[in-house]
């Protein structure tokens, strides 16, 4: 029997902070409690420099959360950060076995940071990428090099590193997804999608996942305004245009098949061999607060029975 843990990232969170410097933060404490008050089962957690495991257990403990599958983004295609890539795979192998959290998430870098042949950044190629932003042939051996090297770390521990595609990263595509998976050890290194951005990256959500079903073993959930994601890709919008825009609103509230979502993972026994995680987030909501947001999509799962 399948056994879906429903866990909310922080990042809604942790958008406001970003876009409201001069406001009072919200603190890690207090994301925690929200998440707790809507009605979540765990909350993404990773190592932190300077927190033993034992530290961050017990903050999540204090509301009676769960450590859920944390995140490891990188520029994997840069063979300078190769050593400090591998030194943080060390490191969530041996957080996770210490909390009992057996899968990450990893994902590729690029945002502002990458600067494709036509000479534009990932950034503002986000949901209109063309072929020649794609990453050389070099750099995507690098990267299959070193993913498969950190997939390889990380069982050493128990755990398995899930790919995590993104918009704005080197890997937004469906060809650039199913390229990466071409090149490395599928042993290895198994699949952590997100479904707002492989929509928002023109991927067939439904096509994708029932194509890589046996490899997803967590899965973050998001929800996508279609209006505005056509409006903006006809525009031309960057990242950022997209995301003052609305193109992220709670689950049930856009174009995203839930209860056919559910459905594949299912048949295809997730939730049945000690995973199972799946991570609500709305990056940037249009909600007043991101209490309420949590809330709204926690309760449109309990009416699929989650």
């Amino acid at each position: 029997m399948a056994n879906f843990q429903i866990g909310c990232g922080q990042i809604t969170w942790a958008a406001l902070n970003w876009q409201n410097p001069d406001n009072p933060p919200y603190t890690p404490d207090q994301m925690l409690a929200d998440i707790a008050q809507a009605g979540y089962a765990g909350a993404p957690a990773g190592p932190r420099s300077g927190v033993t495991v034992e530290e961050i257990l017990a903050e999540l403990d204090k509301y009676n959360l769960k450590p859920a599958p944390g995140y490891l983004g990188a520029n994997f295609w840069d063979p300078k950060k190769e050593a400090e890539i591998l030194a943080k795979a060390k490191a969530f192998g041996e957080f996770n076995q210490a909390a009992g959290v057996g899968e990450i998430y990893v994902a590729a870098g690029g945002f502002g940071d990458y600067t494709t042949s036509r000479g534009v950044t990932r950034w503002q190629a986000s949901g209109n990428v063309l072929p020649q932003d794609a990453m050389s042939d070099a750099e995507f051996e690098q990267f299959a090099k070193v993913l498969t090297r950190v997939g390889e770390i990380t069982l050493e521990y128990g755990v398995k590193s899930c790919f995590h595609n993104h918009v704005a990263s080197t890997i937004e595509t469906a060809e650039e997804i199913d390229r990466l998976f071409s090149m490395v050890d599928r042993d290895v290194v198994f699949m952590g999608p997100d479904t707002g951005h492989l929509l928002w990256g023109g991927v067939d959500v439904m096509d994708f996942c029932r194509k890589y079903a046996s490899d997803i073993h967590t899965i973050h959930i998001k929800d996508v305004d279609l209006p505005v994601l056509e409006k903006g890709v006809a525009a031309g919008w960057d990242y950022g245009e997209f995301s003052k825009a609305g193109i992220w609103t709670e689950l049930g509230e856009g174009c995203i098949d839930f209860p056919a979502l559910f459905a594949l993972l299912k048949e295809a026994g997730f939730g049945t061999n000690d995973d199972g995680w799946i991570i609500v987030e709305t990056d940037v909501t249009q909600l007043a607060t991101p209490l309420e947001s949590a809330i709204a999509s926690r309760d449109y799962l309990k009416t699929l029975g989650f």
